[in-house]
């Protein structure tokens, strides 16, 4: 089966990612993931933070499989009986007061907070308020105004000229962004933990340091929980952790276990900045995934997600501290980056430990990030640990 995928993809699917391994996954229960030739694997990286509840999860299956069966698919000039349901359910672990759009993705989310921000901003603030603050090392997404809002510069120069209003300024830095928030910027748009800049939480007191100058220039704080939102930080919402309220927050990667789908929470006051007509999609809150998002937040509820992620994540963190060749551990809960030695390359590594049996990936050229289902058992951390351990053994 190998060969002939690889055939087929190598002839008629656009060549867009790079350094793919050479594995084909066709089955996955819980942790664990076989690929086309039978090989067993501990899924340690979940689809990106996005099987937080595990593969093949029963209630999720269930719910996909009935749903199906049931409608599919109507149209947002429609109710249907699942998307007032989820975005109720979102708005109050949110802490209620306000609304969500449903999306299809994580950048598509982000979409929509950022024509909110410029419709806020031009309504309070004139025409020219329109520009948008986040940081560098920041990952929003990959169309062309989430790759504006994003600071990286190397995946932003083959698409230049860019949307224009975006300006990054030093994550954790507030005297810099204080100094680039003038009177044109309508929002600040950051992660709580930059999760593809290298796995790296804010350090304690600066989302409230940014909180408050949003508040004293009138300006929206957008969080981005694509990656850290759910319950993988050991909270709900990584920027619980400073004990902030945004005024909006998106949201995707652990909402459908896999299916596709995003939203974005915007308080009252901000959310009517959006009129009839002004955003739309048109798959975004099908009956589909809907119901699949609304189950995944009723299973995390039970299971208490946060709680899981917070006491694995313990458990893991330290196992990682004392591995030879890992420098430092950085991050909460499940999302987690070992920077390794000076010396030890991390893409290498990764390699290795996929050949082993252990799906991790390279964060950065010298960071390793973990970022396992919620539902990841002690038995399971200690065996990802002996297997990362070996191979660092091995690499120094």
């Amino acid at each position: 089966m190998w060969e002939e995928l690889k055939a087929l993809d190598g002839e008629h699917v656009m060549q867009t990612y790079m350094g793919r391994f050479d594995v084909a996954f066709v089955r996955g229960d819980g942790t664990r993931l076989w690929d086309s030739d039978g090989k067993e694997y501990l899924d340690f990286l979940c689809g990106l933070a996005v099987v937080s509840l595990g593969h093949a999860h029963p209630a999720i299956a269930a719910a996909i499989a009935d749903q199906a069966q049931t409608l599919v698919h109507t149209s947002n000039f429609f109710l249907n009986p699942w998307q007032p349901r989820l975005a109720a359910k979102i708005d109050g672990m949110l802490g209620g007061g306000g609304r969500v759009f449903c999306a299809n993705s994580g950048a598509e989310a982000n979409e929509c907070a950022i024509k909110l921000a410029r419709r806020y901003g031009q309504t309070n603030g004139g025409p020219e308020r329109f520009h948008i603050l986040s940081a560098y090392g920041s990952f929003h997404g990959r169309t062309l105004t989430t790759l504006a809002a994003t600071g990286q510069p190397q995946k932003q120069e083959t698409f230049q000229p860019l949307p224009t209003g975006f300006r990054q300024v030093e994550y954790a830095d507030i005297d810099a962004l204080a100094a680039a928030m003038d009177e044109r910027v309508c929002a600040v748009m950051l992660e709580p933990v930059l999760g593809e800049g290298g796995v790296v939480p804010a350090p304690p007191g600066y989302l409230e340091a940014v909180r408050d100058l949003c508040n004293e220039r009138e300006a929206l704080l957008i969080i981005d929980e694509v990656q850290t939102g759910l319950g993988r930080t050991g909270r709900w919402f990584g920027f619980e952790h400073a004990e902030i309220e945004p005024d909006v927050v998106t949201m995707a990667k652990a909402l459908g276990n896999g299916v596709p789908i995003g939203a974005c929470w915007a308080r009252e006051s901000a959310a009517h900045a959006l009129r009839p007509g002004d955003h739309a999609t048109t798959f975004g809150g099908q009956a589909l995934a809907a119901r699949v998002a609304l189950t995944v937040l009723e299973v995390m509820e039970e299971i208490d997600a946060p709680g899981l992620a917070e006491k694995a994540g313990a458990r893991l963190s330290s196992g990682l501290s004392m591995l030879p060749g890992v420098a430092s551990v950085r991050g909460h809960g499940l999302l987690l980056g070992a920077e390794l030695d000076s010396g030890i390359d991390a893409p290498p590594v990764v390699a290795e430990c996929l050949d082993r049996g252990l799906v991790v990936n390279a964060v950065t050229p010298t960071a390793v990030r973990l970022a396992p289902p919620l539902t990841v058992s002690d038995a399971e951390i200690d065996e990802a640990l002996t297997i990362l351990g070996a191979v660092l053994e091995a690499s120094r």
